[in-house]
């Protein structure tokens, strides 16, 4: 099983069984679900499998059976955009006294299932194709433990709960929970036509078929907290529902071809990765971070799988900067680590939190997710023209620079740092956050506050980001401050942060304002946010490319040969598509796109060797070895928004995609398409309100771009 363990007063998950079988996950807005491959919720392995509603699991067991027996595996996979879980079962051979009466493979199962807010709906259809009339009893399983997320975890509750009870009422099951916080949680299991016999956790079904006669079932799982179950639609309704949910999201973004199948099949499966997690908020669109651990509102990982998008949606930006600057602090309560003008790093639901037993319901221990808020803010009004919208959020963008000044930085030394107030707060508040990332190079652990490289490149970009915006708004005043302080921090960040041994910046100074100098990715981070020099990037580029950092499969987060490297562990030797992609992107900022290549043509190898083509949110940092393909952490979140974001990222880098709606132009910088794509297509790219047709083609020494169609006002400009 998988086990939380507190160290220094942090939750960090241990991976303590090996890989089980592989899921298959289901989500819909604050509800989500794992299944094994034939569609059963099952105590395997790490035991997660469920339907979780609100950080609660609703469902812990889901298993049919035929005659007693487990049907067989046929096929198993997630269609229609990660709408539907569709799986083909058969029958094993079905005895009565020692005598065969149905062959195995005589009938067939179909199983589909998808996720409403808060509801699981399935269809069974069981069809004949055996040559005499079959006889068989169709059983269901199920039961709900409304474990909170972090007890399935592993964490452990500091009082006994109540156990759930469950009785049969009319055609259902209801499963009811009434919880420490005081929330009357219940699962209510229904079937249509009505099971000929019922307990408090099954369903039993008679099912008499002619040759390929077929019967279908209707299966509904609905969660409710503190509420009555809403009146449900049937089974067909509910799912046209969804997928017109689905096609709403769709219409937002633009339309991708590409000449390689297997890439178009990753891009295609994280595009429809991103559109899974992407939740309805009253604030608008916002993308969850991952299942099933992180399935929920998380301020750095959103902004970052923003900025990830911009091209292909930019509405998704907008609807993660109104949420950011709602749930922003407004005042000081250490318990949450919140400070006036901080932006949030994580909110919760369910149990737990609301007793406090974990810190996380309301939770601003992040450095970065304030800098990354107003990069996003610039960078949205670059791809929309939006003022409205940056008007709107003008107080809380003020708000967030004078928390970089004033409680970012209680030193006045000119650089961002944090240390912890909450007493059961995250230690390290960087995208890095487990307990050990932030080192010396002798392995002792960096003592607070602490000031990362690359949270000072985000503090430089948004600084910059602001005396743009500023200046856009017709603020010139407040532009040419903040573009003085961002140039004092760069010409001071060089000064201190630069390891020329190393060719890279120190990973961070500690409280002692000691360099930690330790050959860490973070670095990569300032060339994207452009706080590097021309001739340092150009050092760091060859340094992260060296193989100490390049396994084959991508970039390491910690170089071989540190003291504190492992290749196993979550942050000091592993592989994470999303660093990689922010890695790439800077390479080819400073134009260096041999390397940007290079990085994107790893993830695509890496891309093709996991199930569904989906990218995990990390994997293992051992060397490449011919005819294996990465080594998986056990457990990675998958999906995983900024993982299934990076291909998007990698894309748009290597096209030199630059987006200007105030001034109605799209740049084209110096675009290239690596050795596996020979043609790129993008349909409908949204500029402001002007909309692009581009087709590039792969040349030796670049890319050659044809605008095929335009929509409104807009100039193309190509760099060559």
């Amino acid at each position: 099983m998988k086990e939380i363990i507190r160290v220094e007063d942090q939750y960090y998950i241990l991976a303590t069984a090996a890989h089980d079988e592989l899921s298959r996950v289901l989500k819909c807005d604050d509800t989500f679900a794992l299944f094994d491959r034939s569609g059963n919720i099952r105590a395997l392995g790490r035991q997660e499998q469920g339907v979780y509603h609100e950080g609660t699991r609703f469902l812990s067991r889901l298993e049919l059976r035929v005659n007693g027996q487990r049907p067989l595996l046929l096929s198993s996979s997630v269609v229609q955009g990660n709408t539907l879980l569709a799986v083909d079962l058969t029958n094993p051979d079905i005895r009565v006294g020692g005598k065969v009466v149905i062959p195995h493979g005589s009938i067939h199962i179909f199983r589909a299932r998808f996720l409403g807010s808060g509801t699981c709906h399935e269809r069974l259809r069981v069809q004949n194709f055996g040559q005499e009339p079959a006889s068989l009893e169709l059983s269901l399983e199920f039961d709900a433990d409304f474990r909170d997320i972090f007890e399935v975890r592993g964490t452990r509750r500091d009082h006994p709960r109540p156990e759930p009870s469950a009785r049969v009422d009319g055609d259902a099951v209801v499963i009811a929970y009434q919880g420490l916080d005081k929330v009357q949680r219940t699962t209510r299991v229904s079937c249509q036509p009505k099971a000929v016999k019922l307990d408090a956790q099954s369903f039993h079904f008679q099912v008499r078929l002619e040759p390929h006669q077929e019967q279908s079932f209707y299966v509904t799982v609905a969660c409710a907290a503190d509420k009555p179950a809403a009146t449900l639609p049937s089974y067909d309704e509910a799912l046209l529902g969804e997928v017109h949910a689905r096609d709403e999201l769709v219409e937002r973004q633009c339309r991708l071809f590409t000449s390689n199948t297997l890439f178009s099949e990753w891009l295609d499966r994280s595009v429809a990765d991103l559109r899974m997690m992407t939740t309805r908020t009253e604030h608008g669109f916002y993308p969850y971070a991952g299942v099933p651990w992180y399935s929920t509102p998380f301020g750095r990982d959103a902004v970052i799988t923003a900025f990830q998008a911009l091209w292909l949606q930019p509405s998704l930006a907008a609807g993660v900067l109104r949420f950011l600057a709602a749930t922003q602090a407004r005042a000081l309560e250490p318990e949450r680590d919140a400070e006036p003008g901080k932006i949030l790093h994580e909110m919760r639901r369910g149990e737990m939190a609301a007793l406090g037993e974990i810190p996380f319901g309301r939770y601003y221990g992040t450095v970065d997710a304030t800098p990354l808020f107003l990069m996003l803010a610039s960078a949205y009004y670059q791809a929309s023209a939006d003022k409205a919208l940056i008007e709107s959020l003008w107080p809380s963008l003020e708000l967030a620079v004078r928390w970089m000044r004033e409680w970012g930085d209680l030193d006045q030394d000119g650089f961002l740092e944090y240390s912890v107030r909450a007493k059961r707060g995250l230690s390290n508040q960087c995208w890095k956050d487990s307990w050990d990332s932030v080192f010396h190079a002798n392995g002792t652990l960096a003592e607070g506050p602490l000031a990362l490289c690359e949270v000072q490149g985000y503090a430089y970009a948004a600084l910059k980001s602001m005396a743009e915006l500023a200046e856009s708004l017709g603020r010139p005043e407040q532009g040419r401050g903040w573009r003085s302080d961002a140039e004092r921090l760069r010409q001071r960040f060089e000064d201190v942060f630069w390891c020329d041994d190393l060719n890279l910046y120190a990973l961070a100074l500690d409280g002692r304002k000691r360099p930690c100098r330790v050959r860490a990715s973070n670095a990569g981070h300032c060339l994207y946010t452009g706080i590097a020099s021309e001739d340092r990037a150009r050092r760091i580029a060859r340094t992260l490319t060296q193989p100490e950092f390049f396994s084959g499969w991508g970039i390491r987060t910690v170089a071989e040969g540190e003291s504190l490297y492992n290749p196993m562990s979550y942050h000091n030797g592993s592989i994470w598509p999303h660093d990689n992609a922010l890695i790439a992107a800077g390479f080819a900022r400073y134009g260096l796109m041999e390397h940007a290549t290079q990085v994107f043509q790893a993830l695509f190898e890496a891309s093709l060797t996991f199930d569904l083509r989906r990218i995990p949110e990390l994997y293992c940092g051992f060397v490449r070895r011919a005819g294996e393909g990465p080594t998986l952490y056990p457990v990675a979140c998958s999906p995983q928004a900024w993982a299934a974001g990076s291909v998007l990222m990698l894309l748009g880098a290597c096209l030199g995609l630059e987006l200007d709606a105030p001034h109605r132009r799209l740049k084209l910088n110096r675009p290239i398409l690596p050795p596996f794509l020979d043609e790129v297509r993008i349909d409908r790219m949204q500029v402001g309100d002007a909309m692009v047709d581009l087709v590039f083609h792969r040349y030796d020494t670049g890319a050659g771009v044809d605008v095929l169609r335009r929509h409104g006002d807009l100039e193309v400009i190509i760099v060559k």
